[in-house]
């Protein structure tokens, strides 16, 4: 069945690009209700902006929502992740400006947020978009592709990156998101960035609330961050929780094996955006209680939180 929070959690940040004060608080919602924002700090026109992938609006390093307003919601990748990870299906999230809080880079403290309230079944039956043929979308930098499932799997994933940096390198992990596996795997890995970097996406405006507590800074075989890494492999397991919180934005759990190489926010939107441009590529089917054991956030426990975190 559908679920939803069993009462109201609030996480207040800075937002990693602005640098501005956010305060974020996730609602209980009906059945069918899916995930919607609300930005509390507008008083007049639409208010109410859907997690959908067709709400998705071109920016660079993180996923922005918007509605038919112009009202947005920028970098709202980990919290998505948090909740298809947890299992989450209806939520309201308020939010007080453009852009979710960044927290510790990593969505650990939402999956903390959300198991400690506890989650509350309603009575209607989860609804999944199950891949039934290859999509793939490809550019100059890389590729992802979604296809049909192995025979009694849910959501798999597989993901490549290659960086100049030796403190990342090339990396490839694959993964089972089922039972919980996002919980323990993936949710405290955290975003990342090269040095030399930096000081580009600060005169473009970005990354003005990046901190070495907030994501990891690396230069050349250099972590810079205090603490080094959480995991030797960080930098791909945090672009897999990047894909799953954009995956999020189906609308519904996806029955299915995704593939990224080289992948980022926009690769993974256009995949989604493709699939849906091609009928015959899913159908949408009520999950039987085997299929709804297989989906990522079924059946996981507050003592899976990674206690690196």
């Amino acid at each position: 069945m559908q679920t939803t929070l069993r009462s109201p959690i609030t996480f207040t940040g800075v937002g990693l690009h602005s640098g501005a004060p956010a305060r974020l608080t996730i609602r209980p919602a009906s059945a069918d209700y899916g995930i919607w924002f609300k930005r509390t700090d507008i008083a007049l026109g639409d208010t109410m902006v859907p997690a959908r992938w067709d709400a998705v609006d071109a920016s660079p390093l993180c996923t922005r929502i918007v509605n038919r307003a112009g009202t947005s919601v920028s970098t709202v990748e980990h919290v998505m992740a948090a909740l298809s990870g947890c299992g989450v299906h209806n939520a309201l999230i308020e939010i007080d400006g453009p852009e979710a809080p960044i927290l510790d880079g990593s969505s650990v403290p939402f999956v903390r947020g959300i198991l400690t309230r506890g989650l509350r079944q309603l009575a209607t039956p989860i609804r999944a978009i199950e891949i039934l043929a290859p999509v793939e979308v490809r550019t100059d930098m890389g590729w992802a592709r979604l296809s049909p499932a192995e025979m009694g799997q849910g959501l798999t994933m597989q993901f490549h990156i290659d960086f100049a940096d030796a403190a990342i390198g090339e990396q490839t992990k694959t993964l089972n998101l089922a039972n919980g596996a996002f919980v323990r795997e993936l949710c405290d890995s955290r975003t990342f960035c090269r040095a030399s970097d930096v000081e580009a996406m600060h005169a473009a405006g970005k990354a003005l609330g990046g901190t070495y507590e907030n994501a990891v800074v690396v230069d050349g075989d250099k972590v810079l961050s205090p603490g080094g890494l959480r995991h030797s492999d960080e930098a791909v397991r945090h672009k897999m929780l990047d894909a799953l919180g954009d995956l999020a934005l189906a609308g519904a759990p996806i029955i299915g094996h995704y593939e990224g190489h080289k992948a980022g926010h926009a690769m993974t939107n256009a995949l989604l955006r493709a699939l849906f441009d091609m009928p015959g590529a899913f159908r949408v089917v009520l999950c039987d209680p085997a299929q709804a054991a297989r989906l990522p956030g079924a059946g996981v426990e507050r003592h899976e939180i990674p206690a690196v975190a």
